[in-house]
């Protein structure tokens, strides 16, 4: 039987060591939805243990209100993310346009996870394509796709993670996927 989040959040709440229980649940979903939001995977890395590392120090303060925790931690992921787009006065970077580094990290599960995204991002042009057209919209378009398609959340979900009403989703998923499908075409 797998522990249920409400289980979960009650241990970590209770003993901080448990909090790696949440990290290890979490981490590669939060993960992948801030390198396809990004497209630039150390600074996933970083925006990702951002996110822990506020939901470590907040646990204690969520209130379990039949909500997934996974929703609470992709809220804080898409709020590090929308942070560092206006911190840094974001231009976006395209996935061919990244440089990996060769260095070998000190965690070999590091560089196999790298090698791995590396040669789906060079396999797939059709994906850099859409990532790149993605990453031209508006923010509020890219969070709604990237969660629904992407990261796989149900319409409740996402307006739980962005604080929106069902509709507004609906809607800012239909007007989004219109712009990228009108966008792409473009190119083609």
């Amino acid at each position: 039987m797998t522990e249920t989040d409400k289980d979960l959040l009650k241990r970590a709440q209770q003993d901080s060591e448990a909090f790696a229980a949440v990290y290890e649940k979490y981490y590669k979903p939060v993960f992948g939805y801030t390198f396809r939001r990004l497209g630039d995977y150390d600074l996933a890395r970083d925006i990702t243990a951002e996110t822990f590392l506020k939901a470590f120090n907040k646990i204690s303060f969520f209130e379990w209100r039949n909500i997934p925790l996974s929703s609470w931690i992709f809220k804080i992921a898409t709020n590090e993310i929308n942070q560092y787009f206006r911190k840094a006065k974001y231009r976006p970077a395209y996935l061919e346009d990244i440089q990996f580094s060769h260095q070998l990290p000190s965690d070999p599960g590091i560089e196999t996870e790298r090698a791995a995204l590396e040669k789906l991002a060079a396999e797939n042009k059709e994906f850099l394509e859409v990532q790149r057209e993605l990453t031209r919209l508006d923010t509020k378009y890219q969070e709604v796709i990237a969660l629904r398609y992407f990261e796989e959340k149900s319409i409740k979900e996402i307006a739980e993670i962005l604080n929106k009403k069902e509709g507004t989703v609906k809607s800012l998923i239909s007007r989004g996927l219109d712009k990228l499908k009108n966008a792409i075409e473009m190119i083609n």
